[in-house]
């Protein structure tokens, strides 16, 4: 795929990011996406903490995550992003994920909200920052996550989390890959052992604080190794977060 307006980020694999089998986890898939994703801004004199002294920052809204398979051990690979569209406050960000033989062995991509932090508001992306990215329309995965993903009604499995002072980041909120490893420990577990995430499909509704208990409820779909989560907080029964997920064998 030939295009300007991109940016690449070379990993390799550690120790502490794999599972059992040798192969990285879906949080560090997407903590490698969020650190590409900062380095993507630093790359243009905007890093998030200088950022963070105006008291801005970017939320992540709605996402998705499809894994056609997971890099071993010491595995090189490299995570190409790039904006497909803004909006005055809004921007879309694709990624592909190759393997050291330029393989795509993955793809996401995320609507992100420009945010004021102090004031809990979006505000509009500063023209420095559209100006030095810039954007390409090419999208890396296809899907509509504007599309509302309905709440859990009837849950087969649930589990309790307190919301700790290390699940929170920078922005003051519960991070993305906090809500991601909340949905994957109510997986059942004969699911989570044989079972890789191909596919995950999210949307983010409300913030859980420090101190809060939030409930994690998982339904199965009508199909085969589908399933739809909810994240909510215990105290309010708030929604903070939805998702569906589609599991493949390994």
């Amino acid at each position: 795929m030939i295009f300007e307006n991109y940016f690449d980020k070379q990993f390799e694999l550690r120790y502490f990011e794999m599972n059992k089998l040798g192969l990285a986890t879906p949080t560090t898939m997407l903590a490698l996406l969020e650190e590409t994703a900062a380095e993507h801004s630093h790359a243009i004199g905007l890093s998030l903490f200088n950022l963070l002294n105006k008291n801005v920052g970017w939320i992540l809204v709605s996402g998705m995550l499809q894994m056609d398979r997971y890099p071993n051990y010491k595995e090189k690979i490299t995570i190409r992003t790039w904006l497909s569209s803004y909006s005055s406050i809004k921007g879309y960000r694709e990624n592909i994920i190759f393997d050291a033989q330029n393989n795509i062995i993955g793809s996401a991509k995320g609507l992100w909200v420009f945010f004021d932090i102090e004031k809990r508001r979006p505000i509009l992306i500063f023209n420095e920052i559209k100006e030095r990215w810039s954007c390409f329309s090419k999208e890396s995965i296809y899907g509509d996550i504007k599309k509302k993903i309905n709440p859990v009604d009837s849950a087969d499995y649930t589990n309790h989390f307190r919301v700790n002072r290390y699940d929170t980041d920078t922005n003051k909120h519960v991070n993305n890959i906090r809500y991601l490893q909340w949905v994957l420990e109510s997986i059942p577990e004969d699911i989570s052992e044989n079972y890789f995430l191909h596919k995950i499909d999210g949307r983010f509704m409300a913030e859980a604080a420090y101190g809060d208990t939030v409930i994690s409820l998982t339904e199965k779909g009508k199909k085969e190794n589908y399933f739809t989560h909810t994240i909510k907080i215990k105290s309010s029964d708030k929604v903070c977060a939805t998702a569906k997920t589609i599991w493949k064998k390994y």
